[in-house]
């Protein structure tokens, strides 16, 4: 069983790379689109280990030698995916390979699950055919030569923020299937304030076309004049399921922002319509916190972040099910007894802050890059006059 107490917890640098709710509500969030001290990243992946030769993997299976196993391939005897074989094919994980007809079988490991954050604009659909012919959000994403990317749940086509896509099936399976009950945090904009019988409405459950919808916490975030702000969590990813929900008290939402899904948090700036790969380490983590919650886990808080960050009012699946309404930062009203488990705030545990470290040595690497030539240009590049 994997044990996380142990483990040191996010540095303080940490708090300052990540969108936190305060952020969209400060306007920090919208004012970092502005900014050009980011380099751009390259929407291009780095390449994996090459895939096996075809002539080594059957010689390996005990077809005969790679000599003799390339003479076949020469006499048009084998076959991959039922087109002929050519020497130096490589084959991969799922190919169907036969020799004079016959299936073989052979081991090939499945590629390691490549994942990537991208920051969604609003006015793009999640879908690879759009019969309406408007933007998707796979038009934006990097080539992937094997396999292809599976977004990680959907956000409608006016929402913003943080989506998730994966090569891996089951790793996306895990992330968001509503068993495993990760937390989707959100920063909601709506008309007219919550009362507190509609916040306890909402949190107790509301009834939808499609069932019963709760959310898991409700904090309040000021706003101007009838825009109020709310950051909401939420533990499944119905069709437009938080805008239903709102609707279904009375208000309608102007504005939503998607700033976490389970322990993967917004990077700070990376930018709409811009994506960041994972490296191992962060998928590692993903992984296993989707594995926690799939065991039935519970990642333990890390001590000392609770002046830099909120704990979450998240609902376990199988604990009560009315939440309470979650004060606003800094209230000295605390969680009561009987509130059932919650799911750990990324803020404070030590899964917290996917994705932040990745994007930050991209970046470093992409302004060393940037900075190598700009210093090459200037001290060789020039024309001579």
């Amino acid at each position: 069983m994997t044990q996380f107490v142990n483990e040191p917890p996010p540095p303080a640098q940490a708090l300052a790379d990540v969108i936190r709710f305060e952020d969209v509500v400060s306007g920090v969030f919208d004012a970092s689109e502005n900014t050009t001290e980011m380099p751009a990243l390259k929407r291009v992946l780095p390449p994996q280990p090459e895939s096996p030769k075809l002539h080594k993997v059957l010689a390996q299976a005990g077809m005969g030698s790679r000599l003799e196993m390339e003479q076949l391939i020469l006499e048009g005897r084998i076959t991959v995916n039922s087109e002929p074989a050519h020497i130096g094919q490589r084959v991969q994980f799922g190919d169907h390979v036969k020799v004079n007809g016959k299936p073989i079988r052979f081991k090939i490991s499945p590629p390691p699950a490549r994942v990537i954050a991208y920051h969604k604009p609003a006015g793009e659909v999640v879908s690879h055919d759009d019969p309406q012919n408007r933007p998707t959000v796979f038009r934006k994403l990097p080539k992937l030569f094997q396999g292809k990317w599976q977004s990680v749940g959907r956000l409608d086509l006016n929402t913003e923020g943080l989506l998730l896509f994966t090569s891996s099936g089951e790793l996306a399976n895990n992330l968001m299937h509503p068993r495993f009950g990760l937390e989707r945090e959100y920063a909601v904009r709506v008309l007219g304030a919550l009362t507190q019988e509609e916040k306890h409405k909402l949190l107790d459950g509301v009834r939808l076309d499609d069932g019963m919808a709760q959310f898991g916490s409700i904090e309040e975030g000021g706003g101007e004049g009838s825009n109020c702000w709310y950051r909401v969590t939420i533990s499944e990813g119905r069709n437009r399921e938080v805008r239903r929900m709102l609707e279904s008290v009375g208000h309608a939402v102007s504005r939503l922002i998607r700033i976490r899904y389970g322990s993967m948090v917004l990077p700070r700036g990376l930018k709409r319509g811009a994506w960041v790969e994972l490296d191992d380490a962060d998928i590692r983590l993903l992984t296993r916190a989707s594995q926690a919650h799939e065991q039935g886990r519970r990642e333990p808080d890390v001590q000392g972040y609770a002046d830099k960050a909120r704990a979450g009012t998240g609902r376990v699946p199988g604990a009560p099910v009315r939440g309470a309404v979650k004060p606003m930062r800094g209230s000295p009203r605390a969680a009561g007894p009987g509130q059932g488990a919650q799911q750990p705030d990324p803020l404070k545990t030590s899964v917290g802050y996917i994705g932040a470290d990745s994007f930050s040595r991209q970046r470093q690497e992409a302004g060393k890059k940037r900075g190598g030539t700009s210093a090459a240009r200037r001290t060789g590049g020039g024309r001579s006059r």
